[in-house]
Formats: C-alpha cells, sequence, structure tokens
C-alpha cells in the first residue's frame, strides 16, 4: 500500500525521541557553607543568593515577537482614560516622570535630585497603609519586630536577631509559629532552668533538636547551624549580647546588610542604613525609582536621596503593601490607589479599568466620599547625600 509524502514525514516526527531536558543545581548555596574565618567581610543574606526558579526560554521559530506598541494604540490608550479628568493629568505626568539624578550645584559638590514625583506616590501609598486596603497587613502584627519578648531588653534583642535569622525565604505566619515553638519547648539547658529562647538553651540543644524544632522555615539546616555558630560567637566576642553595630551583626554568620540594619534598627533604636528585602527592591524599581539588580544595589541607590527618617519605615511601609495590594503575583491593580489615580506605570490596565468603575458607580451612589491626602514638600537642598547612584 503506497503512502504519500506528508503522510512519511508525518511518522517520521511522531516517532521521533523525544530531547533530553537539562537539569539544573543550586549549587550555588554552598555559598552559605560556614568556616572559621569566612565572615572577615560582610556577609549575604540567604534569600539574596538564592537562583531564580524562572528559566528563559530558548527562542523558536514559533515563538511570537513582541513589538513595541505604535503611536496609534498609546493614543486610543489616553483616550479611553480621558473620561476620568484628574487621571488624564497625571497620565500625562507620567511621561516626564524624572529618575534620580546627580546635579552638580554652583560650589561643583555633586547631589542626587529623587524622582519628581517620589513625595506624592510614598504619600499615597502610607495612606492605604495606615487608613486604606493596605492597613491590615501579615508584617504589622507578626513582623520580626514584634516577636521578641518586652520584659527584658536584652532579651528582645537577642529574639529580634533569632527571628531576622529565620526570616529569609520564609512567610510572616510560618516565621512566627517557628519563634512561639521555641519560646514554648525549647528544653533548658539544666535543671530549674527555664524554658524557651534564650542563649544558653540554644548553646545547649543538639543541632538535631534544634532542626526539627525550626523545620518549617526555609533552608531551615543551613539556619540550623548559622544559629549555632552564631551564638557561640555572641558568647565569646560580646558579652552574651547581640552586637550594636552593622558590621558587628553582618560578621555573623547568614546575616548580611538587609537583616543587619533592620535588627539594629530595631534592636538598638539606631537606623544607620534602609533594610531592603524583595518587597522594597521589587516595587522601588516597578516605579522606576532606580534600575538595580540586587536588594544591595537597591539600598544603596535609596539611601542616595531618601530623606533619612523614612528609613526605617520604608521597609514596613512597602512590605505591607506588597503583602496586601502589590505581590509579585496576582497584584491587585483595581483596589490600588496609585493604579486608580493612573501615577503606577506598571499597573496593569484591564484591573485598573474595571476598579475605576466600580468607584465610579459607587460615587454614584453617594458610598464614596473624595479623599484628600497631604503632601509635604521637600526642598532638593534638604535632601541627604550619602551616596552617588
Amino acid at each position: 500500500m503506497r503512502t504519500s509524502r506528508i503522510s512519511q514525514d508525518t511518522s517520521k516526527l511522531l516517532n521521533a525521541a523525544p530531547a533530553k531536558i537539562a537539569r539544573t543545581t543550586r549549587s550555588s548555596l554552598t555559598n552559605f557553607s560556614y568556616k572559621p574565618g569566612d565572615f572577615k567581610e560582610p556577609s549575604t543574606d540567604i534569600e539574596d543568593v538564592v537562583p531564580s526558579k524562572k528559566r528563559k526560554r530558548e527562542a523558536t521559530s514559533r515563538t511570537p515577537v513582541k513589538k513595541s506598541p505604535g503611536s496609534v494604540k498609546v493614543k486610543t490608550e489616553i483616550e479611553e482614560v480621558a473620561e476620568f479628568s484628574p487621571v488624564k493629568t497625571i497620565i500625562k505626568d507620567l511621561k516626564a516622570r524624572k529618575p534620580p539624578r546627580q546635579v552638580k550645584n554652583e560650589d561643583g559638590e555633586i547631589k542626587i535630585h529623587p524622582p519628581n514625583d517620589w513625595a506624592e506616590i510614598y504619600a499615597v501609598v502610607k495612606d492605604m497603609r495606615l487608613h486604606g486596603v493596605a492597613k491590615n497587613a501579615v508584617v504589622d502584627t507578626m513582623g520580626c519586630e514584634s516577636l521578641g519578648d518586652d520584659a527584658d531588653p536584652k532579651k528582645k534583642r537577642f529574639h529580634t536577631l533569632i527571628a531576622l535569622m529565620l526570616s529569609s525565604q520564609t512567610k510572616d505566619t510560618t516565621n512566627a509559629a517557628t519563634m512561639k515553638r521555641l519560646k514554648t519547648e525549647l528544653l533548658p539547658y539544666k535543671e530549674g532552668a527555664p524554658f524557651g529562647l534564650n542563649m544558653e538553651n540554644i548553646l545547649a540543644v543538639e543541632p538535631g533538636t534544634l532542626n526539627q524544632l525550626i523545620w518549617s522555615v526555609g533552608f531551615h539546616n543551613n539556619k540550623t547551624r548559622y544559629i549555632k555558630e552564631a551564638v557561640e560567637i555572641l558568647r565569646d566576642k560580646w558579652n552574651g549580647d547581640i552586637p550594636n553595630t552593622a558590621e558587628g551583626l553582618m560578621s555573623l554568620p547568614g546575616v548580611g546588610p538587609k537583616m543587619a540594619y533592620l535588627c539594629l534598627s530595631a534592636a538598638w533604636g539606631r537606623t544607620e542604613g534602609i533594610g531592603v528585602d524583595v518587597h522594597v527592591h521589587r516595587i522601588t524599581n516597578m516605579w522606576g525609582w532606580h534600575k538595580t539588580k540586587d536588594p544591595e544595589a537597591t539600598r544603596i541607590a535609596l539611601q542616595a536621596w531618601l530623606p533619612r527618617e523614612l528609613w526605617h519605615e520604608i521597609n514596613w511601609l512597602l512590605v505591607g503593601f506588597g503583602q496586601t495590594i502589590c505581590p509579585s503575583q496576582a497584584r491587585k491593580c483595581g483596589e490600588c490607589e496609585l493604579g486608580l489615580r493612573g501615577m503606577c506605570k506598571a499597573a496593569e490596565r484591564a484591573k485598573v479599568n474595571v476598579g475605576r468603575k466600580i468607584k465610579e458607580e459607587k460615587i454614584e451612589d453617594g458610598h464614596i466620599v473624595e479623599e484628600k491626602i497631604e503632601i509635604v514638600d521637600l526642598e532638593l537642598d534638604d535632601v541627604p547625600v550619602n551616596a552617588v547612584v
């Protein structure tokens, strides 16, 4: 029986063996192995070197090519939202948004001018965190700063450090539950001593037992080793207390700049740097405040122009905003005031249009009263210059 050429080619394709898929490993996690003398330089927070799970797909002949929108499409998008007169003005302003820039004054001194609309964005987000849809974030009640015992300041400082060391790649709810377990189930180091989370009990507990107590947090095997080693350093070099400097905190295994600055501010009341986690890094880049590749670069960029009195607050602000309104997946742009007012260039337009329609219907029914947000004007000369972007 004769078959056509097309049938023969089809059979060859169907019988072809599938291509082998290369496996990837997390070899970069070996950076966390602790050896004496490894921590002369500031160490790195664990989440900053964990490889991304996302892999770029190789381009094929069938891969669609994304083309930049033409002028006609851009014009149509602006006309569709032009019904909202306040938004129309803001959309025009988005094109004129300027990122931080170096400016040399008459004396030849270089200063960093902040993004021209940062104060307005900051005020809107803060209002959402205090009074709006983002006010009930998990970090408000289960953040590391709230997990220490208030009765003893020294003990609270120790709890804050341990909570931060456990928090990498771990949800706040899981971290809070793990801290509670340590406080109630960690056996006393000797008969008659108190149960719970203290330095003596951590020194005495077997690594395997500690690992079982913290098994629910991310990378618990590494963290067991870090905590045991760190507590020995605290006993031998810091008289049983935690370091009161960022450099001292970063000398501990597994503690990088983010943890160090957050711990220094929460435990000692000293704000010397910004604690930049994945939320702060992702959201500020999304707003176009800078283009940085990692949290440490974001910290340096922000400290160059953000007023120092906001350094401690911005972590709380954006972590809560990221948890409630702007997570990395399934962002709620239709509920976000930045999206509704046309202030976020990364907002998903379909969600924003639905949110505006719902809000317009509520306004017509008399359920919403127009909110007024006070924005404090900051002179450029008053913005501190601590680094060059």
